[in-house]
């Protein structure tokens, strides 16, 4: 099973690398698969597009961040919007750090020295995981933080996403610093059926996202990381030193966007298009008007 990851791996990278122009006269937007990375990515490209005025090729829902960082050495796609715990961690296998400052600094100096690509600055919102009980369960038991409800996990069952499960950031050390003990090995559930576990009480326990927009519409709660165990996972566009150098233009463009998406209306969006059923491309219009960027 092995033998076959690292072949389908080496192919894949191949197949990558094959398909890269360092001429072209387009730029390939690429995201991972989910739909707040859809958003940020749909975001990018249309600004992108009104700014420069030149075509934009969307590669959306490129599985994980190790595909996207992939595609993005290959040349395969020019951009995509990384999180720095993210990058931190599962990239550059860094240990955990909790200051958003020094992890920003450390994954852009890093990116720029081993992979020649530039960090921008961070949208604005913190997209952390979550851990995540039902409204009524932190009323009954006076629940607040993750510490809180570490007695409570010897009665519970756990809902996890694979990659949670597998990740250096993810159960295992979750686990170790707040001393968690299930009744049961956590379930591995698709990142789409987490709340609904939960909701349906097939599971006591989720980690989500901080931006999930169903935490706004359901009766959920976020306990808060009180030990500090997350590190941060702001959102910045990582971007190939050559595209810029072949659009200088695009520098300035996305750093417009630095700053502009609050945790608030990173929810709310998500919400139109998890809760809502709306069209992602029609979200991200509507946020760069309200915003002037269109």
């Amino acid at each position: 099973m092995i033998a076959r990851r690292s072949v389908a791996i080496v192919c894949l990278t191949l197949l990558l690398a094959s398909c890269y122009n360092g001429t072209r006269n387009t730029i390939v937007i690429g995201s991972k698969n989910f739909s707040e990375q859809a958003l940020l990515a749909e975001i990018v490209a249309q600004h992108l597009e009104a700014r420069l005025h030149r075509s934009v090729i969307r590669r959306f829902y490129l599985a994980g961040s190790y595909i996207c960082q992939q595609a993005l050495l290959s040349g395969r796609i020019d951009t995509y919007v990384e999180y720095t715990g993210t990058a931190l961690t599962a990239i550059l296998h860094d240990p955990i750090q909790s200051d958003p400052s020094t992890v920003f600094a450390r994954v852009k100096s890093e990116y720029k020295q081993r992979f020649g690509m530039e960090v921008m600055p961070s949208l604005g919102f913190n997209n952390t995981f979550a851990i995540v009980v039902r409204g009524e369960d932190a009323r009954r038991l006076n629940l607040k933080t993750i510490d809180d409800a570490g007695p409570y996990t010897p009665q519970w069952r756990a809902g996890f996403g694979y990659e949670f499960m597998e990740r250096p950031d993810g159960y295992t050390g979750l686990a170790r610093v707040y001393g968690l003990a299930f009744s049961s090995t956590p379930r591995i559930l698709d990142l789409g059926l987490l709340y609904r576990a939960l909701l349906d009480k097939q599971v006591d326990l989720v980690a989500g996202n901080s931006t999930d927009g169903l935490l706004a519409a359901r009766d959920l709660v976020i306990l808060d990381d009180d030990k500090h165990y997350f590190p941060p996972y702001e959102a910045v566009p990582i971007v190939r030193q050559d595209t810029l150098a072949r659009f200088p233009e695009m520098r300035s463009a996305i750093e417009e966007l630095g700053g502009k998406i609050s945790d608030a209306e990173m929810r709310k969006m998500n919400y139109a298009v998890d809760g809502e059923h709306r069209d992602i491309a029609e979200v991200a219009r509507e946020f760069l008007h309200s915003k002037a960027l269109d």
